[in-house]
């Protein structure tokens, strides 16, 4: 049976990322997984909209969730920071529906004022962390391997809001997770373990604490580099801004050389499949990924 997600991609994905974009859809197709992309969803707000207002952070994702009941289907992000985001909204008015019943009513109000569907609470909100691990399949994954990642030492850095923005995620633990490790093994890659990876990258202190959010992205590369990691992979774009787009700015900061690659999570798993990597936008990187395709031998 093939996999089928209302896709919502995100702003960052979709602008200084865009290689996010490219090798998620080079990846899904490959793997035989099916993404109605929603053109019709708006930001997420990346938590900056319930600093004005709850309401509004809750109706603007409300909608983005209907889109995705108006497939019958589950919405799927590559994002970190919508998966918490939305993931949390959605949360919050399915407890709505049973306990507040007329908060959700002023929501659908609001909805149907701009000729909206209204939100049922019949979706799922699912990071594509989650879809390989829980919908695909590990062992399937690995069945699909055709470049083993053997010589690759990855350090997973999952940032905050996949963890710990719901009350609950699938297939993890919040304070010890292994879901990337996993995929990391699956693909035949060795994970690399560091106090950092499941820390704030600094992003959101990057606009008004620019130099200790700088310093944060130093720590965690460094412990990456220190524990032996060749690069670091991340299912988050914004993490990815701070920790890859930001690294030569870090590296003046903390005054250290770095030089660590950062990958996105499909990037590192379509190298795996056999995808040649002018397909999946490493070259688009400020840190070069050329030495990850050097130790895979490509």
């Amino acid at each position: 049976m093939t996999l089928r997600y209302a896709y919502f991609p995100g702003c960052v994905a979709q602008g200084a990322c865009r290689e996010l974009y490219q090798s998620t859809a080079v990846l899904t197709q490959a793997l035989g997984i099916e993404l109605i992309e929603l053109k019709k969803a708006s930001c997420c707000g990346s938590g900056t909209f319930k600093e004005e207002s709850q309401l509004l952070e809750d109706t603007v994702n409300a909608r983005n969730i209907a889109l995705a009941e108006e497939l019958n289907l589950p919405l799927l992000t590559h994002c970190s920071t919508c998966q918490g985001v939305i993931g949390h909204v959605d949360e919050r008015l399915k407890e709505a529906q049973q306990n507040d019943p007329a908060y959700l009513s002023q929501i659908n109000n609001l909805l149907q004022k701009e000729s909206c569907s209204p939100y049922r609470g019949s979706s799922e909100v699912k990071h594509l962390l989650w879809a390989l691990v829980g919908d695909y399949g590990l062992e399937a994954l690995q069945e699909r391997v055709t470049r083993k990642l053997s010589n690759l030492k990855c350090a997973a850095f999952y940032g905050c809001y996949i963890l710990r923005a719901q009350k609950s995620i699938p297939f993890d633990d919040p304070y010890q997770p292994e879901s990337m490790e996993n995929v990391f093994r699956a693909v035949g890659a060795t994970p690399i373990y560091y106090r950092g990876r499941t820390q704030c990258c600094g992003w959101p202190l990057s606009s008004y604490a620019t130099n200790q959010s700088f310093k944060m992205a130093g720590m965690h590369i460094q412990e990456a580099i220190d524990a032996g990691a060749d690069c670091m992979v991340t299912p988050c774009p914004l993490c990815h801004l701070n920790l890859d787009s930001r690294q030569p700015e870090v590296e003046k900061v903390i005054e250290r050389k770095l030089g660590l690659p950062v990958l996105h999570l499909p990037q590192l798993v379509a190298l795996a499949l056999g995808i040649e990597p002018k397909k999946l936008g490493l070259e688009k990187h400020i840190v070069s990924t050329r030495p990850v395709l050097e130790k895979l031998g490509i």
